[in-house]
């Protein structure tokens, strides 16, 4: 899942004030959303979620936030619209961060005028804990990134990085149905990795991509599993997409 509305857009002179420029909150509409998309997942989804991972950035972690309490909510109540006030069930699942799952760290995603000048992203994981629903974060998980990527990464190693995060915290939890709440370019991946031909051209706020694939356990700790099928059309999900032979035709 993408995060959701971003402050910086829909009130454009945030940044000539603000102490991070880099790392801009959600908008009241963005709150909004993630809870309501939340509540939809916990509506249409057949199945439950048991986890989740979120890239560190301030967006994301409010959106997870919202989306986490919209599905542990104890009484699915129509009438509210955020997280306020709306008790839990901090057993139903768990939160880790991860940051493989991070913005792309160059400067096509990010302006250089706003990064920080002394090259320190200053997340701090504890205080950003904190911003999750009590009783969620896990803090046994181990990430598949222990650090943030060098700025100036490319495109496409950013794109094999979402890629690996994927696939390597699906293998670990084969048990489990995860969530990851990241950015755009994330999203696109989990369509255009699974989907043959296919170029994502457009990811909403809180777009998400339904993936699954079948596993057959051998024992506890061994199983083999078949590739990851897009089983969430676009049209419904927030996602742009087109045949890549189309796109490079129209070019």
């Amino acid at each position: 899942m993408r995060h959701g509305d971003r402050v910086d857009n829909s009130e454009p002179m945030w940044i000539a004030t603000a102490r991070r420029p880099w790392d801009p909150p959600l908008a009241e509409s963005g709150r909004i959303r993630a809870f309501c998309t939340g509540r939809k997942l916990r509506e249409r989804l057949d199945f439950p979620i048991h986890r989740v991972f979120v890239s560190p950035f301030l967006r994301c972690i409010q959106t997870a936030s919202e989306v986490i309490s919209a599905l542990c909510a104890v009484e699915d109540n129509n009438i509210e619209m955020t997280s306020e006030n709306v008790p839990i069930d901090p057993s139903k699942l768990k939160v880790s961060f991860e940051y493989g799952l991070c913005e792309v760290l160059s400067s096509e995603a990010i302006s250089s005028d706003l990064t920080p000048k002394d090259g320190n992203w200053d997340f701090d994981i504890s205080k950003l804990e904190e911003m999750l629903p009590a009783g969620t974060v896990d803090h046994s998980a181990e990430r598949v990134y222990q650090e943030l990527p060098k700025w100036e990464e490319s495109l496409m190693d950013a794109r094999a990085r979402y890629r690996q995060v994927i696939q390597t915290l699906a293998d670990k939890y084969p048990h489990e149905n995860l969530l990851f709440v990241t950015h755009g370019e994330g999203v696109g991946i989990a369509v255009s990795s699974f989907m043959k031909d296919v170029t994502v051209y457009e990811v909403e706020y809180c777009g998400y991509a339904h993936t699954r694939r079948a596993i057959t356990f051998k024992d506890e700790q061994t199983f083999t599993s078949c590739k990851f099928e897009v089983s969430t059309m676009g049209s419904e999900s927030g996602i742009s997409y087109c045949p890549t032979s189309a796109l490079a035709m129209d070019v």
